[in-house]
C-alpha cells in the first residue's frame, strides 16, 4: 500500500457507526435522565468527555487507515488495533459509567424485559465470573493470534468483523471485574489488583512470542517487502512491544488508582 492510498483509506463502515450511534444516545439519555433528578454529581460532564474518548479509542482504529494498513502491510498496526479495541476502549467506556449512569444507560422498559429473561441472566452471571471473565479475556486474544485463525481472519471481512466484536466484548467482561461500575463487589481491592495482574500475564505470554520469535510467524506479513524501512520480523517484534506497553499503561494506571483509594481510606479508618 502506497502511503497517498493508506491516507485515503478511510473506511465509514457502517455498523460501526451505526453501533457508536446507538451507544451515544443510550448515554445522552440516561447523563439526562440523572441530571433532570437532581444528581449531577454522579453525572459529571468528564464522564461524556470519557464516554466520548472511550467511543473515539473504539472507532477510529476501525474507521480509519490504520485498519487497512494493518490488514495489508504492518502486524505492529493490527495488533495497536486489537490492543485500542478490546482493553483501552472498554476501559474508559466503564470508566465513564461506573455509578448509576450505568443502570439507567437502558431505558427502564427495555431493562426490565431483559431482567425477565433468565437464560440471559444466567449467561451474565457466570461471564461476570471473574476466573471466566480473565478466561474468556485471554482465550480471545490467544485463539485470535494463533497464526492460522490469524491469516484465515484477513481474507474474510465477516469473520474479521466477528473478530473485533468478540475482541470488544472480553474488554467489557475483563474490565468490568477491575472499574466495578455496577459496585458488585465480586473483587476486593486486592483481588482486583491480582486479576490486572492475571491480565498482564496472560498478555505477556503472546508479546514474548512475538518479541522473542527468531521467524515471522504470520504468513500474510512475512511475504511483504520492507514497509517504512521495517522488516517483517522487526514490524512483528513491535507489535510484540505495543501490546506490551499498552497493557503497561491501562493497567498500571488502573492499579495506581486502585492501590491510592485503597490506601487513602486506610487512613482514614
Amino acid at each position: 500500500m502506497t502511503q497517498a492510498h493508506a491516507v485515503a483509506s478511510w473506511d465509514p463502515a457502517p455498523l460501526v457507526l451505526a453501533g457508536v450511534g446507538l451507544a451515544l444516545i443510550l448515554f445522552a439519555q440516561a447523563f439526562a435522565r440523572l441530571r433532570r433528578r437532581g444528581r449531577a454529581d454522579h453525572a459529571p460532564w468528564s464522564r461524556v468527555a470519557l464516554f466520548v474518548l472511550g467511543l473515539a479509542v473504539l472507532t477510529l482504529p476501525l474507521v480509519s487507515p490504520l485498519d487497512r494498513i494493518g490488514e495489508e502491510d504492518l502486524l505492529s498496526a493490527h495488533m495497536l488495533q486489537h490492543m485500542l479495541v478490546g482493553d483501552a476502549a472498554p476501559a474508559l467506556l466503564l470508566v465513564a459509567l461506573r455509578g448509576p449512569l450505568v443502570f439507567f444507560l437502558l431505558p427502564g422498559a427495555v431493562l426490565a424485559f431483559l431482567a425477565r429473561l433468565r437464560p440471559l441472566r444466567g449467561a451474565l452471571s457466570f461471564l461476570l465470573l471473574p476466573r471466566v471473565s480473565l478466561a474468556v479475556w485471554a482465550a480471545v486474544f490467544a485463539v485470535w493470534h494463533v497464526p492460522a485463525a490469524y491469516d484465515f481472519v484477513l481474507t474474510r471481512p465477516l469473520i474479521h468483523d466477528l473478530e473485533h466484536a468478540t475482541f470488544l466484548v472480553a474488554g467489557l467482561l475483563a474490565w468490568n471485574q477491575l472499574v466495578d461500575p455496577a459496585r458488585r463487589g465480586a473483587l476486593t481491592v486486592p483481588g482486583r489488583v491480582a486479576f490486572a495482574v492475571g491480565l498482564f500475564a496472560s498478555g505477556l505470554v503472546l508479546s514474548d512470542i512475538l518479541i522473542f520469535s527468531f521467524d515471522p510467524l504470520y504468513e500474510a506479513y512475512a511475504s511483504q517487502n520492507d514497509l517504512l524501512g521495517i522488516s517483517p520480523l522487526t514490524d512483528q517484534r513491535l507489535a510484540g512491544l505495543a501490546m506490551m506497553l499498552e497493557q503497561t499503561v491501562t493497567l498500571g494506571v488502573c492499579v495506581a488508582v486502585l492501590l491510592r483509594a485503597h490506601l487513602r481510606r486506610a487512613a482514614l479508618a
